[in-house]
């Protein structure tokens, strides 16, 4: 046993589970890709400031959860803690939004990092997949990133999620709203560090899990009672956008999200069968980050959606991925000259793009079949001296147990014929 263990909080994807994570990243990026988003990748660690900037002061995420660091060099670092603002740093850095062709539509997929309390489903290393529609306001666009969320879900077979959806105003009605929620968060009997985050941000507090906190916020104003005249009509597009489009929603007033960019749209993925940790992913609308890091107005609109969470929530409905087989055809060789000629059939149908694998380590025949067995092949190859001399191979199928002689010339293709 190895003297070394994971951190706590994180895990290792091991195969055959592996499988599961890597179909829902592809599930979930295909309908982006097919949409015009083109790939990008950031870095796993980001200039403290970034975050402290974008995702705000006084989040969780950056008060509690970040992990930060100074390097020998004395930069301040902090491993990434979400997507979005990498994301747009790295399209302003590369001066993206001068190419003439808004908005700038990237997804990405990767590994993030927060020092959280480990329990199903929230863990200190997590992987998500993310979209990001750069420099245009567009009820259209909103709408759009929901669809796909919503096409990437049920392409996987997911049916009992729901979608949240709200809106938090802009710069012109927000801050009436955020006076109106603070004069009544103040007369509330909330501890000093959730009074201190009021000030700041009172929309952080409707966010509070805890029970108490819940009860007493009965009776909070409500943004969509303050929404002026110009959000009202875009966020009453978005809802008829994704209706046309068939996605089903709930309007849900208090949904505000866990970061201080969000403007106008947000909504959340959610699933009743993960308990507490009930969103899968979620995302919104941020017109005014691009400005928070130093650069020019660009409304952005985005999503990150949680590769982990997404296998639970398929677990949780029992639903089983079709998965393409790993192997397709095991070859085993009996003496070295079959290892010669088998070795090169299982080259020739690699290059051909079936999935081959060998019996390595000179296994005999009892052992080399049960490994054949393990790696779910549908064909096994079996040669020896006395097969090659006669110019054939053994061909065994490995569900019906059927075996017969085939020649060597022709082994690939009766393979590629039987494989379709």
């Amino acid at each position: 046993m190895s003297t070394f263990q994971a951190p706590k909080g994180t895990y290792d994807l091991l195969p055959p589970d592996s499988a599961a994570y890597l179909a829902v990243r592809e599930a979930i990026a295909a309908p982006l890709r097919n949409s015009g988003y083109g790939y990008i990748e950031t870095p796993g660690f980001e200039n403290v400031e970034l975050f402290a900037r974008g995702v705000g002061e006084s989040t969780d995420i950056v008060t509690k959860e970040m992990y930060a660091f100074e390097t020998k060099g004395g930069d301040r670092l902090a491993l990434r803690p979400e997507g979005t603002a990498s994301v747009l740093r790295a399209a302003l850095e590369a001066n993206l939004h001068k190419t003439g062709n808004l908005p700038v539509k990237l997804w990405y997929s990767g590994s993030y990092y927060r020092y959280e309390r480990p329990q199903k489903g929230r863990y200190r290393h997590f992987s998500q997949v993310g979209a990001e529609a750069i420099g245009a306001e567009d009820p259209a666009l909103d709408a759009e990133l929901i669809i796909l969320a919503d096409q990437a879900y049920r392409s996987l077979g997911l049916r009992n999620f729901r979608v949240l959806l709200n809106s938090l105003g802009d710069s012109e009605c927000r801050p009436v709203y955020r006076e109106a929620l603070q004069g009544f968060l103040r007369g509330l009997d909330l501890d000093e560090e959730t009074l201190r985050r009021a000030e700041i941000n009172p929309l952080r507090v409707l966010d509070d899990k805890r029970r108490d906190v819940q009860q007493q916020l009965t009776g909070a104003p409500l943004l969509r009672d303050y929404l002026c005249d110009a959000c009202k009509a875009y966020h009453e597009e978005v809802r008829e956008l994704i209706t046309a489009a068939g996605v089903v929603f709930e309007d849900d007033a208090k949904l505000v999200r866990g970061l201080d960019y969000y403007t106008r749209t947000t909504f959340e993925f959610v699933h009743d069968g993960l308990g507490s940790q009930s969103a899968v992913g979620g995302g919104g609308r941020y017109d005014g980050l691009s400005e928070m890091i130093g650069g020019p107005a660009l409304p952005s609109v985005g999503w990150a959606l949680g590769v982990d969470r997404t296998v639970l929530a398929l677990e949780a409905e029992g639903v089983e991925l079709r998965l393409p087989a790993s192997t397709s055809v095991f070859a085993v060789p009996l003496g070295e000259e079959a290892r010669r000629v088998l070795f090169a059939k299982v080259t020739e149908l690699r290059k051909l793009g079936v999935a081959a694998d060998f019996a390595y380590g000179g296994k005999g025949l009892k052992g080399a079949m049960k490994n054949a067995n393990r790696s779910g092949a549908r064909y096994t190859i079996v040669a020896g001296e006395r097969d090659l001399a006669e110019g054939v191979v053994q061909l065994k199928d490995m569900e019906s147990g059927e075996q017969t002689a085939v020649g060597v010339n022709e082994i690939v293709a009766e393979l590629e014929a039987r494989l379709g």
